[in-house]
């Protein structure tokens, strides 16, 4: 995390990453340099990449270079720990040097959590920070990891970090190190042309999530604040685009670089407890899609921010990055949130649409403070328990 005086900026940045961006780059998997000769390819339980041909060309490009492939597509939307260990066996009992995550920040985040976990003993969990993990240090490096996003919503392929949940003790918990990061990323925005318009959208919102929490952040810096708006600004201006027209590659393209210029904020600022909120609301409920719980509780979420106070320039510069040149006001970053919402054809969502009821607020408060509570302290203003509750309770 990098902390920083916005009138004398200092960074340390080092991302060893290397990103393949552009339609068609995955064609140039045939001859990009590879980390290893036995692949694990991770994929959800989802057909979409069967039925857009995806997987199979993937496994056509790495087997035509003479690297063998082995898929393990037991990954869930919203990954839980048994599905990582099911993982880990398997990666282990074959050999494999080299973990490929294809898919969704699910499968990519999945890929990320065997390729720790697998070289290692134990259980994952006894590497995690946070909650009920034990922090361990791994006594060795993980596997080196491949991702091929085909969605635009998390920026996994551009930082170190992976979200699993422990389902026996509802928690929801994103980790990593300077070694979880992908060693290849291939963003190709081709790979986006067949996803479903409700998840363009909540995925749009989970990348813009990142952006706007980044640049909320006390932990951000000169280079992350231009990542983050320019983010925002492809999003506001591409994202209904997809919706509404999920052929069109120039907003395909668009939303792909946001996602990806967002997950560098992620690794070079941080996200917000806006982010443990939602952690600790989709632990409670692991079907929820994380986009879309993150927009249950924006407008609640920010609009109680802005009344504390915090940020008042730099929610200002949210809202004219989302649009709104004439934007004067904090204030103005909620109507220009709210139009962007309605632009990509979601309605106001509550939290009681997603199975919530008041009575769970409180245990949602104490999940989101115990599992992932080193993410209040980038808060701009002081979040206290009665302010997540407020927040919950406002957005019931």
């Amino acid at each position: 995390m990098i902390r920083t005086n916005d009138s004398l900026p200092c960074f340390d940045v080092g991302i060893p990453t290397r990103i393949v961006f552009g339609a068609g780059a995955l064609e140039k998997l045939a001859r990009l340099p590879f980390p290893g000769k036995r692949c694990l390819i991770v994929a959800t339980r989802g057909q979409s990449i069967r039925r857009t041909g995806t997987l199979a060309r993937v496994e056509a490009l790495l087997v035509g270079r003479g690297i063998e492939t082995i898929l393990f597509d037991r990954c869930r939307s919203n990954p839980v720990l048994e599905d990582v260990e099911e993982g880990v066996e398997l990666c282990r009992s074959a050999s494999v040097d080299v973990v490929l995550g294809l898919g969704g920040g699910s499968a990519l985040d999945c890929a990320k959590a065997i390729s720790l976990a697998a070289p290692n003993t134990g259980s994952l969990w006894d590497y995690v920070r946070g909650g009920s993990g034990k922090g361990l240090k791994p006594a060795h490096k993980p596997l080196p990891v491949v991702a091929i996003p085909t969605t635009a919503g998390t920026g996994s392929e551009a930082n170190p970090w992976a979200v699993v949940t422990n389902l026996a003790t509802r928690e929801k918990i994103g980790f990593g190190t300077r070694d979880t990061y992908p060693v290849l990323s291939i963003v190709d925005p081709e790979l986006l042309r067949t996803v479903p318009a409700d998840f363009t959208a909540w995925q749009g919102f989970d990348a813009l999530s990142h952006a706007i929490e980044g640049f909320l952040c006390t932990s951000h810096n000169v280079l992350s604040d231009l990542w983050a708006l320019e983010a925002v600004r492809r999003l506001a201006k591409s994202l209904p685009i997809a919706v509404t027209d999920g052929g069109n590659l120039a907003a395909r393209t668009d939303t792909a670089l946001a996602s990806t210029l967002a997950g560098l904020v992620e690794a070079t600022s941080n996200c917000l407890s806006a982010h443990s909120i939602e952690h600790a609301l989709s632990a409670m409920r692991p079907e929820l899609v994380h986009g879309r719980g993150l927009l249950l509780i924006a407008h609640s979420y920010h609009a109680h921010l802005i009344r504390k106070g915090a940020a008042p320039e730099r929610y200002v510069a949210l809202a004219r990055a989302l649009g709104r040149s004439e934007a004067e006001e904090p204030a103005d970053f909620l109507s220009a949130l709210g139009a962007l919402q309605t632009a990509c054809g979601l309605r106001n969502d509550r939290l009681s649409d997603a199975g919530f009821a008041r009575e769970d607020l409180p245990e949602v408060a104490r999940i989101a403070r115990s599992s992932m509570g080193h993410l209040f302290r980038g808060d701009p203003v002081e979040v206290t328990d009665e302010d997540v509750l407020a927040i919950l309770e406002h957005a019931l």
